[in-house]
């Protein structure tokens, strides 16, 4: 088998010029609308509601209420590119593009992005002509994500965030570049699951999108070796928020055996990736027709009797043996030949019609939702309002049902926690108390921070935070959930303090160092080394900013800032430090040109 061609820039290309030419054009009025025509229904199976954060159960994909649920969607791209935003919103309003996403029956969207957007970006090519988008004028590219996740979710789509290429001008083999190190892209997944910790909208990440060669699978080599550095990305993702999927892409080429970029995972049987978290792992592949590149395959005398043994080999397999789940990522196609549309009615079968299997079911999400993608078009066709109803209809029988958001199902969120008390300490552990939420459907429990950290679970109205460092303030939070997986908003805070003198800054010293600093912002990593002869069972780390930074998020810490004191505590799964080892914890600020704060660490 042969080396596709490097077939993903090129489409990146054509989109990038598509979104240049339109980025000229003076926003002056919205693109008359067109008739769309009729969508084609999903199939009609019992709903899944898709409460809450999802897991995995062998080959399945379940709620937090323990239901299958099947993901059948669309790739919206351009956060990616140069424009640093969802490309079609020089046409349209952001909310009418997802609202017909739903209506044509599509429940998940898979939004790429490049690690520039961390920097500040300024979104262009978007009109804000007759009213539209008029709530995102003034906002950066991650203040636009923020937007159109809050709204998908809204109206019952789940999102998945792609980090699709390190910077906006071209797609990468490996998951790092000489200007994008390996520290800035986990740095920045981090960010993310941090941004979105507690919004169910997003229910995972795609860690690095088609990885190729030089990459491998197994090979052991840590420069090169997908499969290690998605275990120490999905893992420092887990670390931030342990409740996402985890999406890993396959690679090119495995024993000398190669297929499209990111489709390979045979190295999977022998190679699995393994997770910190169990049951939030899914496997993703990526396949495409000759619009794209023209493969052996697809002129071998038996095709397309022959497509299912090439993905039972590649990808296909971990499903039909009960590794995982398995997401097709990305797959698309002009259609213009007959030898694409086999391919494509083909896949669709081997997908499993939702009709027979329900969610027992290979996951997908169609490239793309986009017409601008050069050799492949999209479900729109270049108004970017009028509906392929041929592509669409190829995929009616694979459709499945929406989530939980709008549409009638529960989306009334709890009412806020009151009370909040501290009402006792010792030494080393806090008691709470506070009092009972309501719910049009019941309140199915609390969850307690120390911080930002989450750190109980409690369906009761008490609770009692251990392992703490003596003499130390803290600072709580609860919110309220019910059954669906909404989450009220967060208690007013209390502050406590445990007895004692506690470990005073003679148990653990503290290091700082900033990873990358863009002006706007920064992102700094912070060392905790224990100094004492014995293990510790938690610490506590306390700066002061000489100038007006703020904290945005934090990782493997909890965190509160009070003025320009920043407060930083162990995680659940970090406090305990042995004799002359070390720990570590990074976190977000804005603006840029900090300096660097003196650092003070307790331990206890």
């Amino acid at each position: 088998m042969r080396h596709p061609p490097p077939f993903p820039v090129r489409r990146a290309l054509v989109a990038l010029l598509t979104a240049a030419l339109a980025a000229l054009v003076p926003f002056t009025a919205a693109m008359p609308a067109r008739a769309a025509a009729a969508p084609s229904p999903p199939s009609r199976v019992a709903a899944a509601s898709g409460a809450g954060y999802w897991h995995t159960d062998g080959r399945r994909i379940l709620d937090a209420q323990n239901q299958p649920v099947r993901m059948a969607g669309v790739n919206w791209f351009g956060f990616e590119t140069s424009n640093y935003v969802a490309h079609g919103l020089w046409s349209r309003d952001y909310k009418s593009m997802v609202d017909q996403m739903k209506t044509l029956g599509y429940n998940t969207i898979r939004l790429p992005y490049s690690d520039d957007i961390f920097k500040g970006t300024q979104p262009n090519g978007i009109t804000y002509a007759g009213g539209l988008n008029t709530d995102l004028q003034g906002l950066n590219s991650l203040q636009v994500m923020d937007k159109i996740v809050g709204y998908a979710g809204s109206v019952g789509l789940k999102v998945v965030l792609d980090r699709h290429r390190p910077d906006s001008s071209a797609q990468s083999a490996l998951w790092y570049t000489s200007a994008v190190p390996e520290t800035t892209w986990i740095t920045d997944l981090k960010a993310l699951a941090a941004r979105y910790l507690g919004n169910t909208a997003v229910i995972g990440i795609d860690l690095h999108n088609e990885p190729h060669d030089p990459a491998c699978w197994g090979c052991g080599d840590t420069s090169t070796d997908w499969r290690l550095a998605a275990e120490r990305a999905g893992n420092a993702v887990l670390s931030v928020n342990p409740d996402l999927l985890i999406f890993v892409e396959g690679v090119q080429t495995v024993n000398g055996q190669s297929n499209w970029w990111g489709g390979n995972l045979a190295g999977v049987a022998t190679a699995p990736v393994r997770l910190s978290v169990a049951d939030r792992l899914v496997y993703s592949a990526h396949d495409y027709a000759t619009s794209v590149a023209q493969q052996p395959w697809f002129s071998d005398p038996s095709f397309p009797a022959n497509m299912p043994a090439i993905w039972d080999k590649n990808w296909g397999y971990i499903f039909k043996q009960n590794i995982a789940p398995v997401w097709l990522g990305e797959f698309g196609t002009t259609l213009q030949s007959t030898v694409d549309q086999k391919w494509l009615a083909a896949l669709v079968d081997y997908l499993r019609p939702t009709s027979t299997y329900g969610a027992d079911s290979f996951n997908w999400t169609f490239w793309s939702w986009n017409p601008n993608s050069g050799d492949t078009g999209g479900i729109l066709k270049d108004d970017w309002q009028t509906v392929d109803t041929v592509k669409d209809g190829y995929l009616a029988g694979i459709k499945a049902p929406g989530f939980a958001g709008g549409g009638g199902a529960d989306s009334t969120p709890p009412s806020t926690p009151t009370g909040l008390a501290a009402t006792g300490t010792t030494a080393s552990s806090v008691s709470l108390s506070w009092k009972a939420s309501t719910d049009d459907t019941g309140v199915a429990g609390y969850d307690v921070y120390r911080g930002t950290a989450r750190v109980g679970q409690v369906t009761g109205t008490s609770f009692t935070d251990t392992g703490l460092t003596a003499g130390t303030r803290y600072d709580y939070t609860v919110r309220a959930r019910d059954a669906a997986g909404n989450t009220s908003p967060a208690s007013a805070p209390v502050t406590a303090t445990t007895a004692g003198t506690g470990g005073g800054s003679s148990g653990c010293t503290a290091s700082y160092k900033v990873s990358s600093d863009w002006g706007s912002g920064f992102n700094a990593d912070v060392t905790v080394t224990n100094t004492g002869s014995s293990t510790t069972r938690s610490w506590q780390v306390t700066w002061e900013w000489a100038g007006n930074q703020t904290v945005s998020g934090m990782w493997n810490a909890s965190y509160s800032q009070v003025g320009r004191t920043v407060t930083a505590a162990n995680a659940a799964h970090n406090g305990a430090i042995a004799a002359g080892a070390s720990t570590g914890f990074g976190f977000s600020a804005a603006p840029g040109g900090a300096g660097t704060p003196v650092l003070n660490c307790r331990a206890g």
